[in-house]
């Protein structure tokens, strides 16, 4: 196979696998329908065994199809870690850093890849911000160079290294009946309708950790997608939700209540994370530099 298929017959496969679609795929890659229908036809007969399966508009991939995605990626992982080599021995002027972060993360990720553009401006940056399963899973398909997250994988080899604190309070409309109060007692909590992110979202997983510890059951009322989802259901007094105090960073003072309850804020950290044993790029491993370079007198914990 490798003395025939193209590295440009892989880019195709790659990115019909990634994205689902031979039409996605031929925006991203700037090539007609009919183009890429034919580049994956030559790579089939190459490969000798169906890679595609076609039902209706949607694209599965094969066992075989499975395998070479993995390859594919391998082989592009590889080229840019060649690549971003190059690019250290020209002084980081040019390269590609790829960043997943869960959406809590993006209230402060921007704001630091932003900086580190402006220290780097020859550097291609880019972040996708999505929920923790999703961020997971690009990480099992090795789909960036680091990934932002609160609480490292349990079952996964990784590298994880804490960069910066991530507070999580108690967050109550600005008129709650427990506003005001001192050392409000966890049992006390729990009689309240609580408002929480998916089942898989780390800071749902610490609360309930918080909770079980001391023999009490929490029973969301509801669970919301998006931090900002949570926020509305807070000020439309639906309950009271713990979300990380970067999550305010965009709230004037004042509009939500902080409930000061007994084991808050729940001092946890924020982890630049990447699989065990991979050797990171020039420019991965500057922008991980750089996250660790932060001021953490800065982001130290509030006192519980």
């Amino acid at each position: 196979m490798r003395h025939h298929s193209t590295f440009r017959q892989l880019e195709i496969f790659e990115a019909i696998a990634r994205l689902g679609s031979f039409t996605r795929a031929a925006e991203e890659l700037y090539l007609t329908q009919p183009t890429i229908s034919m580049q994956m036809k030559k790579l089939a007969d190459i490969v000798g065994v169906p890679l595609i399966e076609q039902i209706g508009k949607k694209v599965h991939l094969t066992d075989a199809g499975r395998e070479l995605a993995q390859t594919c990626r391998e082989v592009f992982a590889a080229m840019d870690r060649f690549t971003m080599s190059v690019a250290e021995r020209q002084g980081l002027k040019k390269g590609r850093l790829a960043l997943m972060a869960v959406s809590t993360a993006s209230y402060f990720a921007p704001r630091l890849l932003g900086e580190f553009a402006h220290r780097y401006p020859g550097i291609e940056v880019s972040l996708k911000v999505t929920n923790r399963e999703q961020l997971l899973a690009g990480l099992a398909d090795n789909l960036a160079d680091l990934y932002i997250l609160g609480q490292p994988p349990e079952d996964v080899e990784v590298e994880a290294k804490p960069f910066m604190c991530n507070p999580l309070v108690i967050l109550a409309a600005p008129d709650h009946p427990l506003a005001g109060q001192e050392d409000i007692p966890l049992a006390r909590l729990a009689k309240e309708p609580w408002l929480m992110r998916e089942s898989g979202s780390g800071t749902r997983a610490a609360v309930e950790r918080l909770f079980a510890e001391e023999g009490i059951e929490l029973r969301p009322r509801m669970a919301l997608g998006s931090n900002e989802a949570i926020k509305q259901a807070i000020l439309a007094d639906l309950g009271i939700a713990v979300m990380s105090t970067h999550s305010l960073t965009l709230n004037p003072p004042g509009q939500f209540a902080i409930l000061k309850a007994r084991g808050f804020p729940i001092c946890r950290q924020w982890y630049a994370v990447y699989p065990a044993g991979r050797q990171l790029s020039a420019v991965a491993r500057t922008f991980l530099d750089y996250l660790l370079s932060q001021d953490r007198a800065l982001n130290a914990c509030p006192n519980a």
